[in-house]
């Protein structure tokens, strides 16, 4: 295979692709890299304003982006995301499952406290309704027309604490009130690791390929101790830049990775090989 030919396998054009938690940290660079690959893309998210300032970022390049809003835990939003998409583009060929709860630590979101012991249970549902619910909904909408089109590709974000335990040493600070990473977070992108699998299996030999991208932590903002006692748990000795994450998510929408199902894909910084 020559240079130029394995290029071309991460080529996306004439392709649809959505994009839940489309404008979210890694969600615009996701939406950003497809369409820049040749796919037209459709950014969802539960902020509709938020998803139209990504797609009008988009478009701004020459690349075609629709902004949808979308609540992934009610099944009639997700369906009605899957049929905008069929009435705007008329195929749908690869969904990333991006959207999540996932409490931050950097200053604009403040401390959690979290704490095991006392962790409301509507908290806990609500976030496996996001995190694992919502991944199951957008799927089982989205594989209809895969099946139609005779080919398909679902990308489900998963973490590195679905891999791993937190390591909560990470989140307190002398003299506060301590802070954990909460337990819904890695129960949720364990059973999102789980789905993958399954659905890798149950659909593979109608050309459907899932598979799961588990990033570490993304710097966005964090105070100079969290950055230095994370950076030190990782072989790069860095966090995550927000576009570290694209050539990953790229491999795995393209035919480059045709071969490939059934699998995660760690881009971690060497986090969970020590």
């Amino acid at each position: 295979m020559t240079s130029s030919s394995i290029l071309e396998r991460f080529r996306l054009d004439n392709r649809v692709a959505i994009v839940t938690g489309g404008a979210g940290l890694l969600g615009k660079e996701f939406c950003r890299t497809l369409a820049e690959a040749g796919a037209k893309v459709v950014v969802a998210d539960l902020n509709e304003d938020a998803a139209q300032l990504v797609a009008a970022d988009v478009s701004r390049e020459g690349w075609q982006a629709l902004p949808l809003g979308v609540d992934v835990t009610s099944p009639e939003a997700v369906r009605r995301m899957i049929a905008q998409t069929l009435e705007a583009f008329g195929r749908l060929d690869i969904l990333v499952n991006s959207a999540a709860l996932d409490p931050k630590f950097d200053p604009q979101h403040g401390g959690h406290t979290n704490d095991f012991e006392n962790y409301p249970l509507d908290l806990w549902n609500q976030a496996l309704a996001v995190n694992l619910s919502g991944v199951f909904l957008c799927c089982q909408a989205a594989i209809p027309p895969m099946l139609q089109g005779g080919k398909g590709v679902i990308i489900n974000l998963a973490s590195i604490y679905g891999i791993t335990a937190p390591d909560q040493r990470l989140y307190q600070r002398e003299g506060q009130p301590p802070q954990y990473k909460p337990a819904y977070y890695s129960v949720t992108k364990a059973g999102v690791l789980g789905l993958t699998a399954y659905l890798a299996a149950y659909y593979g030999a109608k050309n459907i390929r899932v598979n799961a991208l588990t990033p570490g932590g993304v710097y966005h903002g964090h105070d100079e101790e969290f950055v230095r006692s994370y950076s030190a748990r990782t072989m790069l000795g860095r966090m995550a830049h927000k576009d570290d994450l694209n050539g990953a998510l790229l491999f795995l929408a393209s035919d480059a990775s045709d071969y490939m199902t059934g699998a995660n894909l760690v881009v971690d910084g060497g986090w969970s090989a020590w």
